[in-house]
């Protein structure tokens, strides 16, 4: 068995759990200084706010909507050496919400390279060891190619343009390089067009864009979130419903930390599932990406020592049906790389 160089996830993506006072406070114990930070509160309908280092705290993008960016400086206000600080804003730290934050950790900031790319980043945020990047552009409207930094081929890519209203431009390799998907709704699957990305799957140097406003507007600026796998700690791929409460298994090769799924030619919410929320089965529970709902207690997945098991007929388990996932690692199959401490079930 291969293992991951990654011994201990939680170094490099980490959900952390607060309850907001709705003044200030410094939220730690996330074990790095977050570059990507996704924040929602469980309790109220609030809506789902990003931010990112490579754009700076408080500029706010949020995720179940297709508005532009922000800046918000009562939102998240600084990106700690253990965590984050957020004001008062109620999305992020409402007064007396239960509230989630999920964070991942790039940050080489120089030295990327550019080779063949057409489209030089204007700024960027790496982590090769973990396989995910942060890359800015402008665009060109026109088909054009640009360096990722991860030195492998990202699976999946989340776009979105930064200054006016657009939708969230999803690639995942399970769809292919001439469709996408809207992480901002419950939509299927679009039709085949190349003006997302041209037609063409990332390489281990670039991924390509075509001459759609979503994903490259004359002048625009865009963000992208580029994951790519890596053993033991991130799992990028899909599934076929069995229709059966004794649902599909998915193997990973370690115990999820989180997940998050979504159907592609039926229209459904994504669903997203951790493991500090709720830490124990059948209740994990769910928020969607694409919607501002206080989290649901659905009972849709089992969170095993590698993998996850669908656990209803219906929604993330019609038979027949496609779906899509992306999976980050609470502990690797083994739980000591290297070593034979078999990782624990839940």
């Amino acid at each position: 068995m291969a293992y991951s160089t990654i011994s201990k996830p939680s170094l490099y993506f980490n959900t952390k759990l607060y309850t907001g006072n709705g003044g200030t406070q410094s939220i730690t114990g996330v074990n790095f200084e977050s570059d990507l930070t996704w924040i929602k509160s469980r309790s109220s309908g609030a809506w789902h706010n990003l931010f990112d280092a490579v754009r700076g705290a408080t500029k706010r993008l949020q995720v179940n909507s297709d508005g532009a960016e922000s800046t918000e400086t009562n939102s998240l206000t600084s990106f700690d050496s253990n965590g984050f600080t957020v004001g008062s804003s109620g999305d992020v730290n409402g007064s007396g919400n239960s509230t989630v934050a999920w964070n991942w950790k790039a940050g080489t900031t120089s030295g990327i390279t550019q080779g063949s790319a057409t489209i030089t980043p204007s700024s960027y945020s790496i982590n090769s060891t973990s396989c995910f990047s942060i890359i800015k552009w402008t665009g060109t409207n026109a088909n054009a190619t640009i360096p990722h930094g991860l030195g492998v081929a990202p699976k999946m890519i989340i776009i979105r343009r930064l200054d006016s209203t657009s939708d969230w431009v999803v690639y995942h390799s399970s769809i292919g390089n001439t469709k996408r998907i809207v992480l901002n709704s419950s939509a299927v699957q679009s039709g085949a067009s190349s003006g997302w990305f041209n037609n063409t799957s990332p390489t281990a140097n670039v991924f390509s864009v075509g001459t759609d406003g979503g994903s490259n507007g004359s002048t625009d600026n865009y963000i992208a979130y580029c994951f790519a796998e890596k053993t033991a700690y991130s799992k990028i791929g899909n599934y076929t419903g069995n229709g059966n409460a004794d649902g599909t298994f998915i193997y990973c090769g370690f115990k999820p930390a989180w997940v998050m799924i979504k159907p592609t030619t039926v229209a459904q919410n994504w669903q997203i599932h951790d493991t500090k929320r709720d830490g124990y089965n059948p209740n994990n529970d769910n928020l969607s990406s694409n919607n501002s709902n206080s989290e649901a207690d659905n009972k849709f997945i089992d969170i095993v020592s590698n993998g996850f098991k669908l656990r209803r007929s219906d929604v993330l388990n019609e038979s027949g049906d496609p779906y899509i996932y992306i999976a980050f690692a609470e502990e690797p199959l083994v739980a000591n790389v290297g070593a034979s401490i078999p990782a624990t079930a839940r």
